[in-house]
């Protein structure tokens, strides 16, 4: 291994000054981070709060251990999906209402194609799929499209204005890609989309806590987003499914649960879905991991969407700019777009040693993570990551590079 090499004066200079006139920097304290590393996988497991394992404590030892059942009324249980619901709304664009929390991402992808296809007018009998999704997505639009005797279209997302028609149905758009980060045109898209008459499916998974959405503003007709990315919910933390309210009188929930009902605790043969977006819940809620997600959504009071995404655009131009200034030239390029509005919030590097760098990377305390066969990817939290972060990273990214053939 070579000796580490020495960090630009500049570089470093510059680092400190961005992190002294960061507004967001003293949010780092809210959250459990050690200074021996630098946490950039945010965008697949955020950082735990530091004030959620006592209040999952109380949930454990207060609420389950002492009130029991009786928590399902006296503790909020039972309305938990729609109170956090509530919670999410304003970091999506949404007004309250119109979230739920529950079941995980792919399973309320499932509901949003199967539902958005009922919606829709009669004839139309193609479901639309960005060609470059994620797996669970694509696969579970080709099931509801079957079910729903539709055919499903994988098409390109630079490519879909085109390809819309009189037959389509609807299309599930990822809002973020997850491998480039390249942020996709959300308001265009959408307007394209209703004026060929179809619906709009966004996955907010890699925009959701990262960058300003907007659904209620670009007039989106359903959305599923995770909330244990940019969120910090947890590993595995619920998902929440976006139903705009002009829709939520003709939501036909493919998974009718008795949670759902206008009645859960009739107990009726005959299923009679509630008002507005309950019509998503399904099951039982998760509790521990639900309420384990409502505490870590307390970090957002008070932060400005704007301000974040600033940071955000800020922190992956100096990533880049110290990845120029240190890696060995040619070694890796940049697959995320420079111009800030086609960019979310990580930073994909096109690396032929892919595996064996991020592996060392991680060995030597730069946490990203690898897509295979060939991607480097390292998602910028805004909450907790900082500027000396990014230089640290970059500068341990060229001695890696240097030392891994």
């Amino acid at each position: 291994m070579s000796e580490p090499s020495l960090p630009s004066e500049a570089l470093v200079k510059r680092a400190a000054e961005l992190d002294a006139a960061d507004e967001l920097a003293p949010r780092r304290e809210l959250f459990v981070l050690d200074d021996d590393s630098v946490y950039l996988d945010g965008n697949s497991l955020g950082a735990l709060p530091r004030h959620v394992p006592e209040r999952v404590q109380d949930v454990i030892t207060r609420q389950w251990g002492e009130l029991r059942i009786r928590s399902w009324t006296e503790g909020g249980w039972w309305v938990a999906p729609e109170r956090i619901g509530d919670r999410i709304a304003p970091l999506v664009g949404a007004a309250p209402g119109r979230v739920v929390v529950g079941d995980s991402t792919s399973v309320n992808v499932f509901k949003a194609v199967v539902a958005a296809a009922r919606i829709a007018d009669e004839g139309r009998d193609e479901i639309l799929v960005d060609a470059a999704t994620f797996p669970s997505d694509g696969y579970i639009a080709e099931s509801a499209a079957r079910m729903t005797g539709r055919r499903l279209v994988p098409v390109a997302v630079g490519e879909l204005p085109g390809a819309l028609g009189p037959r389509t149905a609807a299309a599930l758009v990822n809002h973020v890609d997850f491998r480039t980060g390249r942020l996709h045109d959300l308001p265009g898209i959408t307007a394209a989309l209703h004026d060929a008459g179809a619906l709009a499916i966004w996955d907010v998974c890699h925009s959701a806590g990262a960058l300003p959405v907007g659904l209620d503003a670009h007039e989106v007709d359903l959305a599923i987003g995770c909330t244990y990315k940019y969120l910090n919910g947890g590993p595995g933390s619920p998902a929440f499914l976006y139903v705009a309210e002009r829709h939520q009188e003709a939501f036909d929930s493919p998974l009718p649960g008795w949670t759902s009902h206008a009645d859960p605790f009739g107990m009726t043969p005959d299923y009679t879905a509630a008002d507005g977006a309950t019509r998503g819940r399904v099951g039982t809620p998760d509790i521990l991991s639900m309420l384990a997600l409502e505490a870590a959504l307390d970090v957002w009071e008070g932060v400005s969407l704007d301000v974040l995404r600033a940071k955000s655009l800020a922190l992956t131009d100096f990533f880049l700019r110290c990845v120029e200034a240190y890696a060995p030239a040619g070694r890796v390029a940049s697959l995320t777009p420079a111009a800030h509005a086609e960019r979310g919030s990580q930073v994909a590097l096109r690396c032929a040693e892919a595996p064996a760098v991020m592996a060392e990377l991680i060995a030597r305390g730069v946490v990203g993570d690898l897509r295979r066969p060939d991607v480097l990817r390292f998602g910028f939290t805004p909450l907790y990551v900082g500027f000396r972060d990014a230089e640290r990273a970059a500068r341990v990214l060229g001695d890696v590079l240097r030392d891994v053939s």
